[in-house]
């Protein structure tokens, strides 16, 4: 209560500031379709004074004496513009602002930060991805995908093609939560781990934001993802069919009520529907390679996703969307892998009044299950479904200064269950509610220092367990060149997942809820709540050489309580879950050099991942010492329509958990009245002491692309695409067969040519 008082009292004393004055607001939108754009420089032309647009094109520039002012709009790739603007006292001159591409900008790969997103924010710890960079990225099969991208950021650890996970700076899949328009989606990456649920061409802009983030995301102990797609074409219809040995796909967008660029309301659409049938491509692509190739790779999935946006003149709108995915890997005579995510949601920006604030949110509910067959006849089932619930309120001040506050509701169900390595069934069913609060404030002090203090507070009521967790950010700029960061904060979370950051490879992702019963520590005492914790602490210079950007980021994760099923359960009677700590730390340097035709993006890290259990302290499987990225593009032909593309990736090796014998494991669940003596029992494994004290050899692959497009119309063009995936045909290995003591492989090389239509 006394922090909704505080935020009243700030908010009550910030109007009556503005009192006498006003201000100019509005949007900036690209004249040929009407969809926001991002980054834009909003400026009072002669005056020192400016701001930027945010990632729905809104911007606001408060404290003006009444008068008439000249706006000055510019954009990377756009032309700029002036408008005038007459300005009276306590009211707010609305603007909807529409520049057209520069068609000689546009043909170049230019997608540097602008000066003012240098100076003015913090970036601790986040990337953003554009849709221009997703496509300059080499793609296996001919189609970009941010499951692809993501592996080239910085922090971000692959453990491979098949069954491929994300890991952020030290923190496991579950520890990131993955977001959708502002609605979480669980499983957000397939089987086949080249591809996501996310449609690339509907994508307007994607923050990877690896540590350290800010007071408006919670529940989550890592990193957040959030994707945010686009309102759709608000003056033609268009689209796009694409082919390739992978998948097929179509993209569909346009107005339902077309955009006058007046008083009058938009209705948009966007739609897609992507479906792979790489297990039966596979097989004519490897069938002839024979050993260790010749297995096709039995994986499939179908995307599906639709969305409706409303839009007002004065740029509020409401997005009402929903999905479906699915995905199977199906081992013949081995396992049997199945998960569907079924949802949707309504989300809403709304521009009240005469005012410099913006109000956003929505309400969104989601469905995921997944299933696992195997040969011993012991399903795996889980489940996890419910709403979430938000509003917030960004308030926007004199000289790039904001204040944001809001509130979050969440309610889930969870359903599991599972057997472990000798057969003992691991359930729980459960339905929790979790409330999250926030306020943050930016203020920078001319163009010298930002400072970015905030407060979350989380209230997660099945424990129930109250959480203060205080986040700061930092930007000194030493000079327009060069500039130092910093943030630091408190993090928490109540999800779970059956994986252990002891699996080399498991397809099988259940979801559970911390328990509310007592836990013991590593140290044999309770612990205090069973809520997960970390601290995070990130620094960070920037340096800009003319075209070439350098980024170098030192980073540090403590998980001071892990909650995760208990590995070691041998009895019935054992306890269901175990605490564990873990610590992460590490270093990113990242280069970007952009400039006319020519494109490199390179990164190298350096980490270290450990956890301890309370009996030995251990690297976990993504703990990988050494990872580059290289990724360079090159654009040809007199009309810029060749584009050729190189992507190399190195990772140094993971560790696993060596096999020191084999015995025969005798069931004795029947206790006294077992028969040992004619029971035949299964095979059992004896693993080395030390976990993961054994280093798989290291991980290289190139991949190579090349794509031209063919002019149909000014607005239709046909895009032919090759690319070689693993071009030299290295064998990295995806897992070794303890059984067989055989090595299993990920993708050999993979030539395809893929073919396109935009329209």
């Amino acid at each position: 209560m006394k922090h909704l008082v505080f935020i009243a009292l700030f908010v009550s004393t910030a109007l009556c500031s503005l009192a006498q004055t006003g201000i100019i607001k509005g949007f900036v939108y690209e004249k040929a379709n009407s969809e926001p754009i991002i980054g834009a420089t909003v400026s009072l032309k002669d005056k020192n004074k400016g701001t930027q647009s945010n990632v729905n094109g809104f911007f606001t520039i408060s404290k003006l004496e009444p008068g008439d002012y000249t706006l000055l709009v510019t954009a990377i790739g756009f032309e700029p513009i002036e408008k005038l603007v007459k300005v009276e006292a306590d009211e707010a001159a609305g603007q909807k602002i529409y520049l057209e591409k520069k068609s000689r900008e546009l043909k170049g790969v230019k997608v540097s930060a602008r000066r003012e997103d240098k100076i003015y924010e913090t970036k601790v710890g986040i990337t953003r991805i554009t849709p221009k960079e997703l496509k300059i990225l080499p793609s296996i099969g001919g189609e970009p995908d941010i499951a692809q991208f993501l592996q080239v950021m910085p922090g971000v650890i692959s453990t491979g093609d098949q069954g491929g996970q994300l890991y952020i700076r030290g923190g496991s899949p579950i520890q990131n939560k993955i977001l959708l328009d502002g609605m979480t989606i669980y499983n957000p990456f397939h089987s086949i781990g080249l591809y996501s649920v996310f449609e690339t061409d509907a994508i307007r802009s994607a923050d990877v934001m690896s540590g350290s983030f800010k007071v408006e995301y919670g529940d989550r102990t890592s990193a957040i993802v959030s994707v945010v797609t686009k309102d759709g074409n608000k003056k033609r219809h268009g689209g796009k069919v694409a082919v390739n040995p992978i998948l097929a796909k179509v993209f569909l967008e346009g107005p339902i009520i077309k955009d006058k660029e007046d008083s009058s309301t938009s209705i948009t659409y966007v739609a897609s529907l992507k479906h792979s049938y790489l297990k039966s491509t596979s097989s004519a692509l490897y069938g002839s390679m024979g050993e260790p190739y010749k297995t096709k790779l039995p994986y499939t999935f179908t995307d599906a996703y639709g969305k409706i946006n409303i839009s007002s003149n004065n740029g509020s709108k409401v997005n009402l969307f929903g999905f479906s995915f699915n995905d199977r890997v199906n081992y013949q005579n081995t396992s049997d892998l199945d998960w569907k995510s079924n949802g949707g949601g309504l989300n809403f920006v709304l521009t009240p009044g005469a005012s410099s604030s913006i109000v956003s949110g929505g309400f969104y509910y989601s469905d995921y299950k997944i299933g696992l067959k195997e040969a011993d006849n012991r399903p795996r089932e889980s489940e996890i479904n419910g709403f979430d619930a938000s509003v917030k309120v960004t308030t926007y001040f004199d000289n790039h200064s904001e204040l944001n506050y809001g509130i979050e509701f969440t309610g889930f169900k969870t359903a599991y269950q599972y057997y472990n390595f000798i057969g003992i069934k691991q359930e729980q069913n459960d339905y929790t509610t979790q409330v999250g609060a926030f306020v943050k404030l930016k203020k920078n002090f001319g163009e010298k220092f930002v400072l970015e203090p905030g407060l979350r507070v989380q209230y997660y009521a099945s424990l129930p367990v109250t959480r203060l967790e205080p986040r700061m950010a930092v930007k000194f700029n030493a000079s327009e060149n060069v500039r130092f960061k910093a943030a630091a904060g408190m993090y928490s979370q109540n999800i779970i997942s059956s994986k252990s950051d002891r699996d080399i490879v498991n397809f099988f992702t259940g979801f559970l809820t911390a328990p509310d019963f007592e836990i013991a520590n590593p140290d044999g005492s309770i612990a205090n709540n069973n809520i997960q914790k970390a601290y995070h602490l990130i620094g960070g210079v920037e340096v800009d050489l003319k075209s070439l950007e350098f980024t170098l980021e030192p980073w540090y994760k403590y998980f001071g309580q892990l909650i995760s099923i208990n590995r070691y359960k041998l009895l019935p009677s054992d306890p269901d879950f175990s605490i564990e700590t873990g610590k992460a730390y590490g270093i990113d340097l990242t280069a970007k050099y952009a400039k006319g035709r020519h494109y490199f993006w390179g990164v190298y890290s350096y980490g270290y991942v450990d956890r301890n259990d309370g009996r030995q302290t251990y690297p976990t499987p993504f703990d990988r010492r050494h990872n580059v990225n290289i990724l360079a593009s090159y654009t040809a032909g007199k009309n810029y329509d060749w584009e050729f593309s190189v992507r190399f990736n190195y990772g140094s090796a993971f560790p696993f958990t060596q096999t020191q014998a084999f015995y025969e494991n005798i069931d004795f669940n029947n206790g006294i009245s077992t028969d040992y003596l004619t029971q035949n029992g299964s095979l059992g494994i004896k693993y080395a002491d030390k976990i993961n004290g054994g280093r798989l050899s290291d991980y290289h692959r190139l991949d190579l692309s090349m794509k031209k497009k063919f002019a149909i119309s000014k607005t239709s063009t046909l895009e032919a695409s090759g690319s070689i995936s693993n071009a030299y045909n290295q064998q990295n290995i995806f897992y070794i067969d303890r059984i067989r003591n055989t090595r299993e492989y990920q993708l050999p090389i993979f030539p395809s040519l893929g073919l396109s239509w935009n329209f």
